[in-house]
């Protein structure tokens, strides 16, 4: 168990410490039969945090995702475009001119990578268009993640430039997980699905929205909460950890129906505490608005989310896969 062991053996304070902490945590809860809800907001997509991801969807290590609506497309983009990808490890030396020649060049950079405008977002949109069009006509409504559950595994291996087997995305549509997609309007294919609704092409109504979302939120978050409870794991901040979070008041208190409190939190985040910036706040600050309690395992990780998620979550993925070596490197560590 080379990353676990590694990360007992190391990681003993700061952030190291919090990120072996978390680390732990999860682990006991997912070993005592809890589940863990994540929220990934960003560019992870684009960042391949898929190579960690989707396995550790398999191995039932995530039982829900919040996702951006550029998180989830940006899954099947790095599945049927990685080839057209390119790379920039020099972008914070980039000038104005650089990056115009990139967007000449059709190409969308986010930080050190980039998005194949061609090969990426016009090969699926000839996917999706149709299947919107279809919709409008036999009036079936759906959320936008199931639109993209069934497009990714209606992509024949043929078409595969990434490896499936690092397709976050397809890993999560075989798994049937519960999913929400808070303001899927702000993401490539939101902007593209609204131009063919002004155009009378298709109908907004076959999309289901924000609010039913929450409402089929409360029916997912009951059953994940059953037994042990459900851990909340969050990188990044903004809509994408703030919709989910706030399914636990809400049942309380405009349901008025009883609950149980998230029962792990942790947040991997490189925003420093700020004056009124979600991404900032301090667990401490969610008790106030009863979304954590005071007896909730929190951890605040300031840190990349592409060093720290691979470390732990191929940390989780040994333990998983050998429960009694974990627990016994975890004695031995904590003598």
């Amino acid at each position: 168990m080379p990353i676990f062991e590694f990360l007992l053996k190391n990681y003993k304070n700061f952030n190291s410490r919090a990120t072996r902490d978390a680390t732990l945590a999860y682990w006991s809860h997912i070993e005592g039969g809890g589940k863990m809800y994540w929220a990934m907001a960003g560019a992870m997509s684009s960042a391949q945090m898929g190579i960690s991801l989707a396995p550790a969807i398999r191995a039932g290590l995530i039982h829900g995702l919040s996702v951006t609506g550029a998180n989830l497309e940006e899954s099947l983009f790095r599945l049927v475009a990685h080839h057209g990808y390119k790379d920039f490890p020099e972008y914070r030396y980039f000038t104005k001119e650089h990056d115009t020649q990139i967007l000449e060049q059709r190409m969308r950079r986010v930080t050190d990578t980039s998005i194949p405008e061609d090969e990426a977002f016009r090969a699926v949109e000839k996917y999706i268009v149709p299947m919107w069009m279809n919709a409008t006509e036999t009036k079936n409504r759906r959320f936008w993640h199931e639109y993209f559950y069934e497009l990714i595994q209606k992509v024949e291996p043929k078409l595969y430039e990434g490896n499936p087997e690092e397709c976050w995305l397809l890993a999560a549509a075989k798994a049937k997980l519960p999913m929400v997609v808070p303001g899927h309007e702000d993401s490539t294919f939101g902007n593209i699905f609204a131009s063919h609704v002004k155009a009378g092409e298709c109908h907004a109504s076959i999309v289901k929205s924000g609010i039913e979302y929450m409402g089929q939120l409360y029916d997912d978050y009951r059953e994940l909460a059953a037994g042990k409870g459900v851990g909340f794991f969050q990188i990044g901040g903004g809509i994408a950890g703030d919709f989910p979070i706030c399914v636990v008041p809400s049942i309380k208190y405009d349901l008025q129906e009883p609950v149980k409190p998230w029962a792990y939190f942790c947040q991997i985040s490189d925003s420093t505490t700020s004056y009124g910036s979600y991404s900032g706040a301090t667990p401490n600050e969610k008790i106030t608005w009863d979304k954590l309690t005071k007896d909730t395992p929190m951890f605040v990780i300031e840190s990349d989310a592409t060093i720290v998620v691979p470390l732990m979550l191929n940390a989780l993925l040994e333990a998983k896969k050998d429960p009694k070596a974990a627990n016994a490197l975890i004695a031995k560590y904590s003598k």
